[in-house]
C-alpha cells in the first residue's frame, strides 16, 4: 500500500498542509499513520478528501461535512447522507438567490435614480418604507427598498 506526505497530498488537492492537519484536528479527516513521526496518508485518506474536496467545492461549511461524515447512524449509506444535506443546502441556495434577485432588482432601481440630492431619496425612502406592512428585524445584509 502506497503512502503519501502531506506535502504530497496537500499538492494533490491545492491545499495547504496545514488544512490538511486541521481538518484531522476538527474529525473530518481521520488521524493518519505516522512514519519517523511525519504523517503518511493511505488511499483511503485521499478518497476521503475526495469527498471533502467535492462537498466544499459545493459550498458545505465544514460543520456539514463533518455531519456528512459523522451525523448519521451507522450504516446510513452515502446516497442518504448526500441526499439529505444536499437539500438543505440547496433551501439555503434557493434562499440566497431570491435574496440576489431582490437585491438586483434594487441596484436597478437605485440606478435609475433622479434624485438631486441623497437627502431627497431619504424622503422617497422614507415614504416607500411607511406604506409598508411593518417587517421582520432584517437579517445580515439586507437592504431598505429604493423609493
Amino acid at each position: 500500500m502506497q503512502a503519501f506526505t502531506i506535502s504530497q497530498v496537500a499538492r494533490q488537492f491545492g491545499l495547504r498542509p496545514s488544512a490538511l492537519r486541521y481538518y484531522e484536528q476538527i474529525g473530518i479527516l481521520p488521524v493518519t499513520n505516522r512514519v519517523s513521526g511525519r504523517r503518511r496518508y493511505d488511499s483511503a485518506s485521499l478518497r476521503r478528501l475526495a469527498v471533502i474536496q467535492r462537498a466544499r467545492d459545493a459550498g458545505f461549511a465544514l460543520n456539514d461535512i463533518r455531519e456528512l461524515f459523522g451525523g448519521f447512524r451507522p450504516g446510513v449509506p452515502a446516497s442518504q447522507r448526500w441526499l439529505q444535506v444536499s437539500q438543505r443546502k440547496l433551501a439555503e441556495l434557493d434562499n440566497t438567490l431570491e435574496r440576489l434577485r431582490l437585491m438586483r432588482d434594487l441596484l436597478n432601481r437605485m440606478g435609475n435614480c433622479k434624485c438631486d440630492a441623497l437627502d431627497e431619496c431619504g424622503a422617497a425612502l422614507l415614504r416607500t418604507i411607511a406604506a409598508q406592512p411593518p417587517r421582520q428585524p432584517a437579517a445580515r445584509g439586507r437592504s431598505v427598498p429604493a423609493g
